[in-house]
């Protein structure tokens, strides 16, 4: 059984310098506990908190310096929106339910995989292999995976052509290499991701909308507005008129889709163990003050963070304060309810708009109904139906641009068995804008499913239900990806970094992650005294701190490129 909250910083309380936790406030002016000992806050345990403890601790390790690192966590679970649910509370049965997918050359994750010796899955192994756009009135296309090469690639030269695929696959390779060169010297690491938009070309990407960028690159409209407009949808619930260009270039890279078996979430969980750095779940941070100026280290900023139960953070909570030489914000600071004080956040922080997307994943043992997609065949109806724009429909149609078809995607995802039946059923998950209503799935399925899910449907047994089993879940899941030139920047004050900028750039696992290992860079160069992550500079990682200054060659070991990248559903 875990200590109550406040028995255990009451513990805290009186440590002087305790081997997990931030310094108490009593001893904040203790310099050479200080100097001995650098104390990192990072607030949030999701990708890019996770990576960046992790990453601090190798780098710190490697250059022999001593840092402490506390990672605050408002939930009880490491992995922020990458987790997993449990059908019929069977862990056996596990399924994603937020971040599903990455793949080989997301040199991060892949790595992680490897190093922690996590078992790799097939995310589709299992998954029906049909799959159909569908415009809210017909399918515009079909394809069976099942089917050989030669078959699906005709299909797609029939309908599209052989130009508008290659152009776009060609746009796709060209515009992510340039991104990955992010992982490398001297691009990495960096203090302004509008700077390196710039440098990299990435800017002609970012700058416009999906649909303007596949047309000045001569891609057809029709296969825009099907295959690449289903891909948006899909993974950014976002039509092409409303995406920037790479965030619509990201969509179509997802090939060599990999998981880890039980759930990605894993990676992190990992990362966090590996770092060392003293977890604290269920913990909210209130507030970041500044501390006390420290004249024996040039006058430092140091931050006071306040905690308290993520049960009650109330203004009336009991808070625990503890002092900090680093605090790393990896969570998207709208939502964080903290209360920065007077002076703490130099560099503003843009509160951009998320989208709220509907997750709900549930089993039946129904197939979908025919007649909900104008079909009078069962066995044409494709296991994973995406969607796009009708021909009525605008880019803003419907909840969120949803349009006539009223939904992002439905997947059956595979067959589970019902324990009380003991029978196999299909487990769906549907992205939505809206929450998935009883009426909704009575037309998908054919049957009468009432509000409780609970009913029994005529002409089934007794025992079953319509909605045997259900788990609906909302994300403010990633933002939208309106075309942008300026980029929130990871240093927003003194010691005071932030990684949630990088989701308006991409909106990724492995993007968050690289956004936490580049701020465990500049923290350690900082320590060291190394000014990185300014101009490009040359090719041995060197950089130019200002005018008159000497020329500061990092050693860095160089992350070596690649030449893919993840999409996580």
């Amino acid at each position: 059984m875990k200590p109550k909250f406040s028995l255990l910083y009451a513990a805290i309380a009186v440590l002087p310098l305790g081997p997990v936790f931030g310094q108490s406030l009593q001893d904040a002016d203790g310099p050479q506990a200080r100097e001995s000992v650098r104390q990192v806050a990072i607030i949030g345990a999701g990708a890019a908190g996770s990576s960046a403890a992790y990453h601090l601790h190798n780098y710190s390790s490697r250059y022999g310096v001593s840092v402490n690192i506390t990672l605050f966590e408002k939930t009880g679970r490491i992995g922020g929106r990458t987790l997993t649910v449990n059908p019929f509370d069977d862990p056996s049965q596990r399924v994603e339910l937020g971040a599903s997918i990455f793949i080989e050359k997301n040199l991060i994750l892949y790595g992680a995989l490897k190093d922690f010796d996590l078992t790799k899955r097939d995310p589709d192994e299992d998954s029906d292999p049909t799959l159909g756009i569908w415009d809210g009135d017909s399918f515009v296309f079909t394809i069976n995976e099942s089917h050989s090469f030669w078959w699906n690639a005709a299909k797609v030269i029939w309908r599209y052509g052989v130009m508008a695929p290659r152009r776009t696959q060609n746009l796709m390779e060209s515009t992510i290499a340039k991104f990955l060169r992010l992982y490398e010297e001297p691009f990495f690491p960096f203090r302004s991701l509008t700077q390196r938009t710039y440098e990299l070309g990435l800017v002609d990407a970012t700058g416009v909308t999906g649909e303007q960028l596949l047309k000045a690159n001569s891609v057809g409209d029709l296969y825009a507005h099907d295959i690449v407009q289903a891909s948006t949808r899909v993974n950014y619930a976002s039509n092409i008129a409303r995406i920037h260009g790479l965030d619509t270039m990201v969509s179509m890279a997802p090939e060599g889709a990999m998981a880890v078996a039980g759930g990605n979430w894993q990676i992190f969980e990992k990362m966090v163990h590996k770092s060392g750095a003293g977890l604290l779940l269920n913990t909210s941070v209130v507030s970041i003050g500044l501390a006390s100026h420290d004249k024996d280290t040039q006058d430092r900023v140091r931050y006071t963070i306040e905690v308290a139960s993520s049960s009650n953070s109330s203004s009336s909570a009991e808070k625990y304060p503890l002092v900090f030489d680093d605090v790393v914000v990896a969570t998207p600071y709208q939502f964080s309810k903290i209360d920065a004080g007077d002076g703490v956040i130099q560099h503003s922080i843009d509160a951009i708009p998320y989208v709220q997307l509907h997750v709900t994943i549930f089993s039946t043992p129904f197939r979908f109904s025919p007649a909900f997609f104008g079909l009078t065949d069962t066995t044409a109806i494709p296991g994973t139906v995406l969607t796009t724009l009708n021909k009525d429909d605008g880019p803003t149609s419907g909840v969120e641009g949803a349009g006539k078809a009223g939904f992002f995607s439905i997947s059956t995802l595979r067959k589970v068995q019902n324990p009380k039946t003991k029978k196999e059923e299909y487990l769906y998950k549907i992205f939505s804008p809206a929450a998935v209503t009883p009426d909704f799935l009575s037309r998908l399925f054919g049957v009468d499913v009432p509000s409780t899910f609970t009913t029994a449907t005529e002409n089934t047994d007794s025992t079953e239900s319509p909605i045997s089993w259900y788990h609906p879940h909302v994300f403010n899941s990633y933002p939208k990806a309106l075309p942008r030139v300026t980029f929130q920047d990871p240093i927003i004050g003194p010691g005071l970094y932030y990684t949630s900028g990088m989701e308006s750039f991409i909106s990724t696992m492995e993007t968050n992650a690289l956004m936490g290992k580049n701020v465990a860079r500049l923290i350690l160069d900082d320590i060291l005294g190394i000014y990185s992550g300014g101009g490009a500079g040359s090719e041995d990682g060197s950089v130019l701190v200002a005018d008159g200054m000497q020329k500061i060659v990092c050693d860095r070991g160089k992350t070596p490129p690649a030449d893919d990248m993840l999409k996580d559903l």
